[in-house]
């Protein structure tokens, strides 16, 4: 777990809305520059995206192929910068982008995705929804399927990219491509899984349990703050 702060450091939590992936990058990457320019403040960004495939760092051709047919038929597709292979994002789906600035003996980026698996387990288990990990495998469990993805990337010890959380996302699409490696089969969601969630509320679960995982103040804002150098 992460060293508390002397004060804590601000957790500015924003909820965007629908937002286009591209958009949402360039907002991690204003936010991620600004704290490189010496913002003390983290952040933390929920979005909903349009239809769209990522392609990940350990992506392998045979992921490649299956992006370039995806293309093909229509669906947009991005590379980024974030760990691990293919994954989907659209409707139905909660994303969060955690930007925080990791010091001293928590730059461990295996510790970061465990709080922030931990962090996605509390939120849920406020609602009485019972998950778990599986060892050697990152993500978040309902039963024997895969409901929240993880994967980040980190510049001079700053996160960002973060989780995908299926609340009540079209399984189909991802009978399309291996999701994380997967099969499709090994995925699904919170209303797949017989449970009824308030997005609302789980974005405020999981706002407050990430702060808390991290020790850091919960702020909630209602728009991005005005960055000197690139304004949002």
């Amino acid at each position: 777990m992460n060293e508390p702060d002397s004060p804590r450091t601000r957790l500015v939590t924003i909820d965007c809305g629908l937002q286009p992936y591209s958009d949402a990058l360039q907002m991690q990457q204003d936010l991620l520059q600004a704290k490189l320019d010496g913002e003390r403040d983290d952040y933390l960004l929920f979005v909903t995206h349009p239809p769209v495939l990522t392609v990940g760092r350990s992506a392998n051709q045979s992921d490649l192929e299956v992006a370039g047919r995806l293309r093909a038929e229509g669906l947009r597709v991005i590379r980024v910068s974030r760990g691990g292979q293919l994954t989907w994002h659209g409707p139905g789906q909660i994303v969060g982008y955690p930007i925080i600035a990791l010091a001293g003996h928590s730059r461990d980026l295996h510790a970061h995705l465990r709080n922030i698996e931990a962090a996605i387990i509390e939120a849920l288990a406020d609602s009485r929804i019972p998950a778990h990990v599986i060892s050697g495998k990152t993500g978040v469990w309902i039963a024997d399927k895969k409901i929240a993805a993880i994967g980040v990337a980190v510049r001079s010890w700053i996160t960002y990219h973060g989780f995908a959380i299926n609340l009540s996302t079209d399984l189909e699409q991802f009978s399309r491509f291996p999701p994380c490696g997967l099969a499709p089969d090994d995925v699904g969601s919170i209303a797949a899984a017989g449970y009824s969630m308030d997005e609302s509320r789980l974005k405020r679960s999981l706002a407050r349990t990430i702060a808390d995982r991290f020790h850091r103040h919960l702020v909630w804002r209602d728009i991005l703050p005005t960055l000197k150098h690139s304004p949002v």
